[in-house]
């Protein structure tokens, strides 16, 4: 009996509860509302309030904005594991080292280097790619 009336109670809840995605997606942010595709941008009926529409393409409707995903990660805001990194090779010398102690130092310098290169250049292949339509 007890799981019963628990099921039905929580069945009257769900019930309760509207949903209100579009209405959401559609509110305003710091007076701009940001619209898709061939959405028409609302008017206020009352008139005492001016309607600011910004139209993106409807391919964006989905997706994280452009101002947001294409931030790069600051080093304060990396993640603990990424920081530690370098605790792991912290006085380390010989080969691969890339330390002015022991033979084969600059050998690790090289290839800290071309590492670096590497995520660079990779970073601006990224940024060159451009999403089709």
């Amino acid at each position: 009996m007890k799981t019963i009336l628990l099921s039905l109670t929580a069945a009257a809840a769900t019930l309760a509860v509207p949903a209100f995605p579009a209405a959401a997606q559609n509110a305003p942010q710091n007076g701009v509302l940001v619209i898709y595709g061939d959405d028409k941008c609302p008017t206020n009926a009352d008139g005492d309030e001016i309607v600011v529409c910004v139209r993106r393409p409807a391919g964006e409707r989905f997706r994280i904005p452009q101002e947001l995903r294409d931030q790069e990660v600051a080093p304060s805001r990396e993640s603990w594991a990424v920081r530690q990194r370098s605790a792991l090779t912290a006085g380390d010398t010989g080969i691969g080292s890339c330390s002015t102690v022991g033979p084969g130092g600059g050998i690790g310098c090289s290839t800290r280097d071309i590492q670096a290169g590497k995520a660079e250049a990779d970073r601006r292949k990224k940024a060159e790619q451009v999403l089709p339509d």
